[in-house]
């Protein structure tokens, strides 16, 4: 074959493979057949519209409705070591518990928590509900991803199984109401008092009546708190006087209205005397707010402990003197610090305080104007009366 052939035919292959290029580029295959193209399959739907929810990367046994990204985003709220793609809520679990395992910090829980609109009451957790941690708009959150089927219906019959979680638990606050409180500056002045007892007896205890001046309500049945006020309770920062520790020593039911009423005692845990002050007897404190870090700069201390002990552990309930003028609300969540103690400098001489030293955290239940109630939710190190309550770091 002749040099100017094969010139020929490798110039008439450039052109062919040029051409083939260029039908290409403008959307055209030059080598596929007549068949028509299959129709583009469906897009997986997502939920809810306005969000697509991925679940994080390497995620077991993932809901239909959720897909997986490829690779993660860094967290802007730092999730605890080891936390879980999905957990199903217990029976006894708290909403603090369940922040815990998601986060490092669980006051960042409304920062994270992304409500189901799928999901009736969506606020509310129930054991059995399926919690996961998805990705939505590439940032973490922890939403619903399956209801429990225990959730109320209108017949359905309260169990532990049907009731929603509490954010702290119940039972510890409800010891702290039966057996200590505080009363304000002012406020035990203003309560209905025990004159005497029925019989003229100098105490009383269960299974006597007692006369009451001071009660407004006239329903019988109505359920009153006897309780006895303790030591004044004072300001460490300006020595304000700031309440009494008060000391249930009753509980009793209306049997008659009127000045004065008449209260028969039907528990007792100490004798009344006269002079004991009466609260009604409720438990008005809301259990299903989030933990938070306060809205404003905290800077207070602890005055006082329920149960009259020295040194605070998980699960007490301690006093402080911050309150809603300060800015504090029910969920804010406070830590401890530890008051450095004064010791002498054997070597320069003189004496220096040590630094303050973390030692647990608060969460505030119940807010009155210048004190707060707190649950201690982890004690790191033993709690002490005047121990500083700040702004979590």
């Amino acid at each position: 074959m002749s040099l100017s052939k094969i010139s020929l035919k490798s110039c008439l292959r450039l052109v062919a493979a040029s051409l083939a290029l260029t039908l290409v580029g403008c959307g055209l295959n030059p080598f596929a057949d007549d068949t028509p193209p299959a129709a583009a399959s469906a897009p997986t739907p997502t939920s809810p519209a306005t969000s697509s929810y991925d679940r994080a990367p390497g995620s077991q046994n993932e809901p239909a409705t959720y897909e997986p990204v490829l690779e993660r985003v860094d967290e802007p709220v730092p999730l605890a070591a080891g936390a879980p793609n999905e957990y199903v809520v217990q029976v006894g679990d708290t909403l603090w518990d369940i922040a815990a395992t998601f986060l490092k910090d669980p006051w960042f829980w409304p920062e994270i928590w992304y409500v189901n609109p799928d999901i009736e009451n969506p606020h509310l957790i129930y054991p059995g509900d399926v919690l996961g941690l998805v990705y939505i708009d590439g940032q973490p959150r922890i939403t619903n991803v399956r209801a429990s089927t225990y959730r109320l219906s209108p017949q359905a019959r309260v169990t532990p199984l049907t009731e929603s979680i509490t954010s702290i638990p119940y039972e510890d606050v409800a010891a702290f109401l039966s057996s200590g409180v505080i009363l304000e500056k002012g406020q035990a002045d203003s309560l209905p008092y025990m004159l005497t007892t029925r019989g003229d007896h100098l105490i009383a205890a269960a299974g006597n009546e007692i006369y009451v001046r001071g009660v407004s309500e006239t329903r019988p049945g109505a359920r009153y708190n006897v309780v006895k006020v303790g030591e004044p309770l004072y300001d460490p920062d300006d020595n304000r006087l700031i309440g009494y520790q008060g000391i249930t020593v009753a509980d009793g039911t209306l049997r008659r209205g009127g000045d004065p009423a008449t209260v028969a005692l039907t528990d007792s845990s100490q004798e009344a005397t006269p002079g004991d002050r009466l609260l009604p007897e409720s438990v008005d404190i809301p259990l299903n707010f989030f933990p938070r870090s306060p809205s404003g700069n905290i800077d207070g201390r602890i005055v006082s402990v329920v149960g009259g002990v020295t040194q605070i552990g998980q699960y007490q309930v301690v006093v402080m003197n911050r309150g809603t003028n300060n800015g504090l609300s029910v969920g804010d969540v406070l830590t401890v610090w530890q008051t450095g103690e004064m010791v002498d400098d054997r070597f320069g001489g003189g004496s220096v305080r040590l630094p303050d030293e973390a030692a647990g955290t608060v969460m505030v239940f119940k807010t009155y104007d210048r004190i707060s109630y707190g649950l201690v939710m982890e004690a790191t190190q033993a709690i002490h009366i005047h121990d500083a309550v700040r702004n979590p770091t």
